[in-house]
């Protein structure tokens, strides 16, 4: 069976998500592939639970670099007695003015691989006082072509342009370029997906490869993902890391769909799709060398999507009514009448009834939902000021709510309701219905009365139209 590893170190990876390669997940290269192939994805913020981690151990661990050390060494001592990687003794300092000379004289930096030629006893000398200098790896002149699933053959002649990379450094960690090497070759990844600005740096690693006699993977390098003005995106834009958009109230379902619509790997771009539905659609072969443009000004409407076909499911409407009940204790908590307003019956059927009209939880606890949870404070005054009625209307409605037709639907309530206006001779039913608003809820606007009385129940629509009446 062969292995794909989708590597999404850094943002801006399409398809795809954002977070640190962990897991593996059945999917498929594409309807003509003929291949099942495992993609390892990033941890679970994103909605994609790996198959493999460092908790949930797998066949390929330790998955923890700082385990994999030994690993590491053992592939450098093999280029080291091979002369395909050697000992680097420059300090951080000399390095650093190497950096600037090179950016004063409006050069690339590069290092300019002096410990090279270093003879076997001047590092013999070197090493008596600094026993654990960097590895280099020696960049050969000619490096191979290669054929990218997505940007097609290429070549690029590091040698030319860059100086020896360090691969291991003086603490025994590995850098990027050795770690994907040994990691691929001893977790048997059979491909890599990777974001484009590290198609440069194939033509080092497949060099690398062949220094340690292993076969390469296949590789897919994927277009970047951009803002919508077609800026880069930046980890110092705060909004774009995944606790922001988890403490904004965005289900990781919405993410995973808005960022694989922008981007490609798939025959059409629709919104709500799910994880099941995005493996089963993924063809490789899709993919395009185009950067994508996220729009996340589209982000509330996916998330409306995803957060309806959640509360379709019993157990997850039941998780999401404990999280809203979590979030009114904290958006009011002393403010609220009576504990009676976090009962699960209540809870759930406001998330019901609003689902089509709000895209994230938290917007059931903003000042226009607040009405759900605190009653009003409304004078008598301000509803005269509506209608001079007041009673009459009043007291109808409470007619409403007593005896066994107490619970009400939507329907029978804007039939009853309409009935009551036309039996009020110079009165408009949106006045009656203005004048109803402003009692049930202190505001001039908002959702229909007959929903806002379905919310809030017949005990607690009594309990505010008698206040009403009492003022």
């Amino acid at each position: 069976m062969a292995t794909l590893w989708r590597r999404l170190l850094q943002p801006g990876r399409v398809p795809g998500v954002w977070g640190r390669p962990l897991g593996r997940r059945q999917a498929s290269l594409g309807p003509d592939s003929g291949a099942a192939v495992r993609v390892r994805f990033a941890p679970s913020p994103t909605g994609i639970p790996p198959d493999e981690s460092p908790r949930r151990g797998g066949p390929a661990g330790p998955y923890l670099q700082s385990q994999r050390l030994a690993l590491y060494a053992q592939a450098a001592e093999t280029l080291l007695k091979t002369g395909a990687a050697y000992p680097c003794f420059c300090s951080a300092r000399r390095l650093e003015l190497l950096k600037k000379e090179a950016l004063r004289s409006h050069q690339t930096p590069r290092y300019d691989n002096r410990c090279r030629t270093l003879s076997q006893e001047q590092v013999a000398q070197k090493r008596a006082t600094e026993p654990r200098p960097a590895i280099r790896f020696r960049l050969e002149e000619e490096a191979p072509a290669f054929q990218d699933l997505v940007y097609g053959w290429t070549r690029h002649e590091v040698a030319s342009v860059e100086g020896d990379p360090v691969i291991l450094k003086s603490d025994g960690f590995p850098t990027y370029h050795l770690a994907c090497v040994v990691d691929d070759h001893h977790m048997g990844i059979s491909h890599v997906l990777r974001g484009s600005e590290w198609l440069v740096s194939t033509s080092k690693h497949l060099l690398l490869y062949r220094a340690l006699g292993l076969r390469p993977p296949r590789f897919a390098h994927l277009p970047l993902l951009l803002n919508k003005d077609g800026s880069k995106l930046s980890k110092r834009q705060g909004d774009i890391f995944l606790q922001w958009f988890s403490a904004a109230g965005f289900l990781p379902d919405a993410l995973l769909d808005i960022i694989t619509n922008c981007g490609s790997g798939f025959a059409e771009n629709q919104m709500g799709r799910t994880l099941p539905e995005l493996i089963a659609q993924f063809d490789l072969a899709r993919v395009t060398s185009h950067s994508a443009l996220l729009d996340l000004e589209k982000l509330p409407e996916f998330n409306r999507l995803h957060l309806r076909r959640l509360l379709s499911s019993g157990t997850r409407r039941r998780q999401l009514v404990g999280q809203l009940q979590v979030l009114v204790e904290e958006a009011f908590g002393s403010q609220l009448p009576d504990r009676a307003v976090l009962d699960p019956a209540h809870v759930e059927r406001v998330l019901l009834l609003r689902q089509g009209h709000i895209c994230r939880l938290q917007d059931l606890v903003s000042p226009e939902h607040s009405y759900l949870w605190t009653r009003p404070t409304v004078g008598r005054e301000q509803l005269g000021a509506l209608s001079e009625k007041v009673d009459v209307i009043a007291k109808h409605v409470l007619g409403l709510f007593e005896g066994p037709g107490a619970s009400l639907t939507q329907d029978v309530l804007n039939a009853a309701l309409k009935k009551l206006s036309d039996g009020l001779p110079g009165t408009k039913h949106s006045d009656v219905m203005r004048l109803l608003r402003m009692a049930l809820s202190g505001q001039r606007q908002g959702p229909p009365v007959a929903e806002m009385m379905v919310s809030l129940g017949p005990q607690e629509v009594r309990e505010r139209i008698q206040k009403v009446l009492s003022s």
